[in-house]
């Protein structure tokens, strides 16, 4: 399997000496298509095969001698502004560049529906897709559909900002590199901490109710069994609890969404057999691997240590430690009964969401056979998303597009349209426009009072294609109150327990093994969240576990994780190579 998987990848992720668009048959199908369609309302139709199309750089200086128009889609939040040139974001770029967009603006809940129609329908496409947010199966479809086109000699020749980027950080540029070695979509980066720093080294942290062990006068657990004689402890003085601090409802000592990503308890288990837990667990797209040190891809379900904690697990869940409706409950009553404070431990991204900061801390790794935390997969290289902003072949002047496109990767662009702006006409900014200590412009994060910084951002932000660097804290943009102490807590409570040294990149598979990799995964997901639900309910045997080793291996494992295999091979090589 993986001979030929490594002849499909050719020359890894590096350019390939063809590297022009080889789509040409599906473009022309596409230019056919377009010019039938267009053809009843004595519409021209322009197409780009994907040629690149130089222009001479002057005629990019910005701004514009002449007004220019481009057109674009976008997505925006509901109940947010929905004319995206009426945001001061907007705004400005308009004046500093002399391009206006005509834009198609769809509200996130539609978007998914109505971008997939839009782009298989040439009479509504635009010469780029602002927030795309394409899927690589989708990149990949749409690429041989001749609907868009390949951008990596664009981004060399007119993408100065984003250049710069992939030069200091070489590791986006092949992320975003297909296995022909063309860039189909531009990126969005948000580096907040990097490595075992990241902010997105880990999703589900546990939280433990300081409040409650300070009354019981209990020390923070350290162990898998301290841990267990402090629920118990919350279980066995439940009414005083409730007496203490006015709770109404009963005390439940743990609770969390079981096989639902950061709301999942699956941190815990971390320190049973090697230590490496089960954290790529996403509730839909879960892939549950680990790569040991040695550069081996293998599934984190079925090792002994993931058996020994489920078993552990199961054993709280008799004592009645557990919540009962961890199961099945959805977000809004989880949330309901964590602001209620009827919690010992929760999980979130940020307990905030679940009950309050002052009264709880993050809860340690925990020591069962070792002491390690495993950092989630594709978190080294901080927030990333490779199909944020698509040119399409209906582009007259793709190298104008992607020079404007450009500009959303400068320093003090990028974190406006992440975050939010400055100098709105409202009563709340996200961003003060001051100075570093070198005396130049430097967005400062506003305080907002009783205002939701989430409202805030949605109502300023405008999301697409940009790029936040660690080094840009401090120097353009300060960081936000609520990714520090998120910062903080990780460097204070998880990253010395990291003892792993790698974690699966974000690799681009072709369109074939995008294919079979979401075909396997699916059983393979599907049986793992089922067994891990049952068995922490109501335990198992070593007869089930050997029955569901022989049930993963029947959907294919052997395969799924050669898969894997093959393409981290090929990623590390082409790493190696760009550090030459």
């Amino acid at each position: 399997m993986r001979n030929r998987l490594s002849d499909r990848l050719g020359n890894g992720f590096g350019y390939k000496s063809g590297r022009r668009y080889g789509k040409r048959t599906a473009a022309l199908a596409l230019t056919m298509c377009m010019a039938v369609s267009l053809a009843g309302c004595g519409g021209k139709v322009k197409i780009n095969d994907g040629t690149f199309r130089p222009v001479d750089e002057a005629e990019l200086e910005f701004p514009l001698k002449e007004k220019t128009t481009l057109t674009g889609m976008i997505s925006y939040p509901a109940n947010t502004e929905s004319e995206p040139n009426n945001r001061t974001i907007f705004k400005r770029l308009q004046e500093q560049t002399n391009v206006e967009i005509d834009w198609t603006a769809i509200q996130s809940d539609q978007w998914p529906d109505k971008i997939s129609l839009n782009m298989s329908d040439p009479n509504k496409l635009t010469d780029f897709i602002f927030s795309a947010d394409f899927t690589d199966s989708n990149l990949l479809k749409y690429a041989d559909y001749g609907a868009i086109i390949p951008v990596e000699e664009y981004i060399d020749a007119y993408m100065p900002n984003l250049k710069a980027a992939f030069d200091k950080y070489p590791e986006y540029r092949t992320m975003c590199t297909d296995v022909n070695g063309h860039i189909w979509a531009l990126p969005w980066i948000e580096q907040l901490g990097s490595g075992k720093t990241a902010i997105q080294s880990v999703g589900n942290m546990s939280f433990i109710n300081k409040k409650w062990l300070d009354f019981l006068d209990l020390e923070i657990p350290e162990t898998v069994d301290e841990f267990e004689e402090v629920l118990i402890a919350f279980r066995d003085n439940a009414s005083e609890l409730q007496k203490k601090f006015g709770i109404e409802g009963s005390i439940i000592p743990m609770s969390c969404m079981v096989n639902s990503g950061n709301e999942d308890m699956g941190i815990l288990i971390n320190g049973f057999g090697e230590g490496y837990g089960d954290v790529d667990k996403d509730k839909n797209n879960g892939r549950h691997i680990v790569v040991t040190d040695d550069q081996e891809v293998i599934c984190c379900a079925t090792q002994e240590g993931y058996k020994e904690g489920i078993e552990w697990l199961h054993k709280l869940y008799e004592e009645d430690l557990i919540d009962p409706e961890a199961f099945t409950q959805e977000w809004s009553t989880y949330v309901s009964k964590g602001k209620s404070g009827r919690y010992g431990v929760c999980f979130s991204w940020d307990v905030g969401n679940i009950d309050n900061l002052k009264d709880w801390v993050p809860l340690p790794v925990l020591t069962a056979d070792t002491r390690n935390l495993t950092p989630e997969n594709g978190s080294f290289t901080s927030g990333f998303n490779r199909g944020r902003c698509v040119v399409t072949s209906v582009a007259e002047n793709p190298a104008l597009v992607c020079a404007w496109l450009d500009q959303m990767y400068a320093p003090l662009q990028s974190p406006q349209n992440n975050w939010g702006t400055y100098g709105e006409d409202d009563d709340f900014d996200i961003f003060e426009m001051g100075k570093n200590a070198d005396g130049e412009d430097m967005l400062k994060h506003a305080p907002l009072g009783d205002a939701s910084p989430v409202e805030v951002r949605e109502a300023e932000a405008v999301g697409g294609p940009l790029a936040i660097l660690d080094e840009y804290y401090d120097v353009y943009v300060t960081c936000p109150d609520d990714a520090q102490y998120r910062l903080d807590w990780i460097k204070e409570y998880y990253t010395p327990d990291m003892n792993k040294e790698y974690v699966y990149p974000n690799i681009f598979m072709s369109r074939e093994d995008t294919e079979r990799f979401s075909n396997l995964q699916a059983d393979i997901h599907k049986e793992i969240k089922a067994k891990k639900a049952d068995w922490i309910m109501n335990g198992f045997t070593d007869k089930d576990w050997e029955k569901y080793l022989d049930k993963l291996e029947a959907y294919g494992l052997s395969e799924y994780l050669e898969l894997f295999q093959g393409y981290l091979d090929s990623y590390n090589a082409s790493m190696a190579g760009n550090n030459k």
